[in-house]
């Protein structure tokens, strides 16, 4: 009896390590549901400790060059009040692990501006940040009656190099490259931001923001 309890817990371990990584949905919603909690958030905690709880430990932004940013974020105190905004469209990879988004922002004292965050989602499924910039406004962008969200068609990455895995692992996912995106700073701090999405028989540009150099 032990050693079939042994043979069955042996088992059990290797179906655990042997499982394959989980898949999601590419589901818009639940990157607009993100956006909206990142900004109650703001209001409820602080602007910047939102952006602590929220990004990944490799998020970047740019001040105006690209830098770490928990690196930057953890000597930043909470403005009295944060900045508030709303997203207009969302961009969401076939595989649901990456994202775009891109609506207006309004800071305390009336100025406007708009926004672009990169979301990848962490190992349990969670959305985090991975890069957020934007720009000032003279004037808001109009912002749609209706939320928009949109899928990209599938394009998986070639096959993995490399050995195929041990026994009992699980193999590894080929990268899906459904939706891409650059950002770019030059030595002036003016910067280019671009995400482009797979339509099936080449990339579309959905996103192309250009931020001039800080005056």
């Amino acid at each position: 009896m032990k050693g079939r309890g042994a043979l069955l817990a042996l088992s059990l371990v290797m179906l655990v390590a042997a499982k394959p990584p989980m898949r999601y949905q590419p589901d818009p919603s639940s990157v607009i549901a993100a956006e909206i909690a990142f900004n109650r958030l703001a209001q409820q905690k602080g602007q910047w400790t939102a952006f602590r709880e929220t990004a990944a430990d490799d998020a970047v932004i740019f001040v105006p060059q690209r830098v770490v940013a928990k690196d930057w974020l953890k000597k930043q105190a909470d403005p009295p009040a944060s900045v508030s905004w709303s997203p207009s469209i969302v961009y969401v990879s076939c595989d649901g692990l990456l994202a775009a988004s891109t609506g207006n922002w309004k800071r305390p004292d009336g100025s406007v501006g708009y926004f672009t965050t990169l979301w990848r989602r962490d190992k349990k499924g969670r959305w985090q940040w991975i890069l957020d910039h934007g720009d000032r406004l003279a004037t808001e962008r109009e912002a749609p009656e209706f939320l928009t969200g949109k899928v990209a068609t599938c394009k998986r990455g070639a096959r993995p190099e490399g050995p195929p895995p041990a026994k009992g692992e699980a193999p590894p996912v080929p990268q899906d490259d459904s939706l891409i995106w650059s950002a770019d700073v030059a030595t002036d701090g003016s910067r280019r931001v671009t995400v482009r999405m797979w339509n099936g028989t080449g990339y579309d540009v959905v996103i192309d923001d250009k931020v001039g150099a800080p005056s």
